[in-house]
């Protein structure tokens, strides 16, 4: 019997697993990492469709109605990009493609973590924009734009290349 460690008994680094164990695996680790993301992105969006029926909107300005729709526009690109990998699942699932489904699903996740900070930052610039000045409002939201950086990618690049000789170097960026 094998371990996350190796085999029983045995010292060996790393699992001993199928392409088509390893593809299961990464598949189930994807999908839980999707479930995280896609309901905050959801509850998000939500929120974001509701603005527009709200009395204070139409006292926004021309330029923060502007940042509004490109935020709305953000979001539903963020939802179908972490929303994409369960279709492709769906599609191709019974063709023998689950190491490449997982591979672009991977990647389809990356972009939406990407438009996720896009969404996030225009969302927090907004809301900042009616209740601070403007250069204030720019200051915040970029700065939450670095924490997101740091934590999403700084960190685990930096992670990865420090146990970089514990890994399967054929592991990838998806685990």
């Amino acid at each position: 019997m094998t371990t996350a460690e190796g085999p029983r008994g045995g010292g060996g680094p790393g699992r001993h697993e199928s392409a088509e164990e390893r593809a299961d695996r990464r598949w189930a680790d994807l999908l839980q990492e999707l479930r995280v993301a896609q309901t905050g992105v959801q509850i998000l969006f939500g929120f974001l469709l509701t603005v527009v029926f709200q009395q204070r909107f139409t006292r926004l300005s021309p330029n923060d109605q502007h940042l509004y729709v490109a935020t709305v526009v953000l979001g539903a690109a963020t939802t179908g990009a972490l929303v994409g990998p369960v279709a492709m699942h769906r599609l191709l699932t019974g063709r023998r493609l689950k190491p490449e489904t997982v591979v672009w699903a991977s990647r389809l996740t990356v972009l939406g973590l990407f438009l996720l900070v896009c969404t996030m930052a225009c969302s927090v610039l907004l809301v900042l924009r009616v209740v601070v000045r403007d250069t204030l409002a720019a200051g915040l939201a970029g700065g939450l734009v670095a924490w997101f950086a740091l934590c999403w990618l700084v960190l685990p690049l930096w992670a990865g290349r420090r146990s970089r000789g514990d890994r399967d170097p054929d592991d990838g960026v998806d685990g």
